[in-house]
């Protein structure tokens, strides 16, 4: 059970800030059931929960986890995600996230790059669902690098580069 103040990851939204553990008075529940009062932290808004929800919650990675998987970018796999059927294609990218695991993350957001490398040398575009999946791996991916690590959201990104190409020179 989390507790009050305790930042979480909760399902597809992201990372939330438990503010409240009880029953809701807003609205008529089962008085018997607690829930969890979240906010999120990137996005306007509550969200009430049951405590003993089948959403998928864990607590945010730690600062060290963060530093750590960055330092292993360079092994996680890039394996282009690929099949011409937009289902399946979406599915396996699905199934990749569904772990909400920041290495499975990764490596939707290494695989999405590599891809997108690819289709740049033959002059076309990326799809919708490599697209999608690529927003959507990398928003969570980098609001819980910004909390761990304490910078905007909005310098995740450069931050994780410099510190990769950092590694590199090092390893140089």
């Amino acid at each position: 059970m989390f507790h009050v103040g305790d930042l979480i990851v909760y399902g597809s939204e992201g990372v939330c800030r438990v503010d409240a553990i009880g029953v809701p008075e807003i609205f008529d529940t089962d008085q018997e059931r607690e829930y969890y009062t979240l906010s999120p932290l990137y996005r306007q808004g509550t969200v009430y929960t049951p405590v003993d929800t089948k959403v998928f919650m864990r607590p945010v990675i730690s600062r060290q986890e963060a530093m750590d998987l960055i330092r292993s970018i360079p092994n996680i796999d890039d394996g282009v995600i690929e099949n011409r059927n937009i289902r399946i294609l979406s599915e396996k990218y699905q199934e990749t996230m569904k772990s909400h695991n920041c290495e499975d993350l990764m490596r939707v957001v290494k695989s999405v790059n590599h891809k997108k490398r690819l289709m740049d040398e033959r002059g076309k575009k990326l799809g919708q669902v490599d697209e999608k999946y690529y927003k959507k791996a990398k928003d969570l991916l980098h609001g819980e690098f910004a909390v761990v690590l304490d910078i905007p959201k909005e310098d995740v990104g450069n931050y994780i580069e410099n510190q990769v190409k950092s590694l590199r020179e090092q390893a140089d």
